[in-house]
């Protein structure tokens, strides 16, 4: 419960100081109250009580399964990767408190109790593809809140590295290196619809219908418009068909041959004249039918000369799109942005963290990671006020999480004193209203 005799230590530069510490009565992670206040008002980690299937018994019960997934999303929402960090954070205030139920008077979960909840309880099948498809859930509520006009899916791979003698994991030329190749599909607004844990040495685009096919079916019903963008690992033929029988429009990056660089030679004579200090670019579109393709599909190429090299930079695109060629090569380098949100579930909730033996353990570890990148995605583009609305990930958990509180309990209520450094009382105040906007109208406040 942390160290809270009457011996306090002291230091030699300054005779006037003295050191206690009282971990039972002190956070650093007080910031997390805003996102279990945004779970609460979209009733996100509530959703697994009917999802899970609890089969513990005896003294194993002590948490609930609600509880025990509250620990494991939002303790990964504050950098503590793993259960290594479960036997502390199970006495601090904030985590007791986000846990709810005997946790708040007693402690949380320890560290063998969330090894055995996420390596025995949720590895169980049903269990597993319970929480694989949480996430779908979670933006389905979101979109209810924020009704959709059109939906754009991005898929992609990534890289874990791996070390030791780790289940599925191999050497990935690509990336040089031994690792995991997860597959992940994000919408627009950064939230991570589905992603799959893949051993380390498969094709990028191995098993992408285990990850596309049910987004599809989610959005099937709805009335928008449907999108859909990958890189050049993801131009297969079938992949084409699927999405045309499932009318999505698709813009796919497309690998170079013989036969499209011939379509554009008369765009890849450098100009005549002195060497523009800005690239000259130009666009050309036209029909094009490789052998394994069952029809002619549209093409857009993007040529760029640049001031001092010799050849050009040429690129494609096959795509079912209207429109300009100019208009093509924007929509789909939107899909850039996916590259960035990748990069931020690996700094800010440091998702590539997959250090279990077992493949499936790890797999459920990718689904907890999943769970936690979209609480967070969630508060930011919902919640956050226009002043910060540009904080990475990684700066709300620096800022906003790692709030230092005092925790002090009267006869009625418990204070969180807030250090007001980084997030003065104002700003926190703005997200709660914000979050407070997002409740149904027939909540009841006091």
């Amino acid at each position: 419960m942390g160290e809270c005799g009457t011996d306090a230590l002291r230091v030699d530069f300054d005779g006037f100081l003295k050191l206690e510490f009282h971990g039972s009565k002190i956070t650093s992670d007080a910031g997390l109250l805003a996102y279990r206040e945004l779970d609460d008002a979209l009733g996100l980690t509530v959703m697994a009580e009917g999802l899970l299937d609890d089969w513990r018994t005896g003294q194993n019960t002590r948490h609930t399964m609600v509880g025990l997934l509250r620990q494991s999303v939002f303790s990964r929402l504050a950098g503590y990767e793993d259960t290594n960090d479960a036997e502390r954070l199970s006495v601090d205030p904030s985590m007791r408190y986000i846990v709810g139920g005997r946790a708040k008077d007693n402690q949380a979960a320890s560290t063998s109790q969330m090894g055995r909840f996420e390596t025995e309880v949720l590895t169980q099948p049903k269990n597993l593809g319970a929480l694989t498809d949480l996430s779908g859930r979670w933006i389905d509520t979101v979109h209810q809140r924020k009704p959709l006009r059109e939906i754009i899916l991005d898929l992609d791979s990534s890289v874990s590295e791996t070390y030791g003698d780790q289940e599925g994991s191999a050497y990935n030329g690509h990336f040089a290196c031994t690792c995991y190749h997860p597959l992940f599909c994000f919408n627009q607004f950064g939230d991570l619809e589905r992603c799959l844990l893949r051993n380390g040495n498969v094709a990028s685009a191995d098993d992408w219908r285990s990850v596309l096919e049910p987004l599809v079916a989610r959005y099937h019903g709805l009335d928008i418009e449907r999108f859909f963008r990958g890189d050049a690992a993801f131009a297969r033929p079938e992949l084409y068909e699927y999405l045309e029988a499932e009318s999505y429009l698709y813009a796919i990056r497309l690998p170079a041959n013989d036969v499209l660089q011939r379509e554009i030679e008369p765009w890849l004579t450098r100009p005549v004249g002195r060497p523009s200090k800005k690239p000259v670019v130009w666009y050309h579109d036209f029909l094009y039918q490789a052998g394994t393709w069952d029809k002619p599909r549209r093409v857009v190429a993007k040529i760029e000369h640049h001031q001092g090299e010799l050849f050009p930079r040429v690129g494609f695109i096959v795509t079912n799109l209207g429109g300009g060629a100019a208009s093509v090569v924007q929509f789909y380098n939107g899909r850039g942005t996916a590259e960035q949100w990748i990069k931020e579930g690996k700094n800010a909730v440091k998702w590539t963290r997959l250090s279990c033996h077992d493949f499936l353990d790890n797999q459920v570890r990718l689904q907890l990671f999943a769970l936690a990148y979209n609480l967070g995605n969630f508060l930011r583009r919902l919640a956050l006020p226009k002043s910060v609305k540009h904080w990475s990930m990684t700066t709300l958990r620096e800022k906003l999480i790692k709030i230092g509180a005092k925790v002090v309990a009267h006869s009625r209520y418990v204070f969180f004193q807030m250090a007001e450094v980084a997030i003065p009382r104002r700003l926190f105040r703005a997200i709660l209203e914000r979050i407070r906007r997002l409740r149904p109208p027939s909540v009841v406040f006091r």
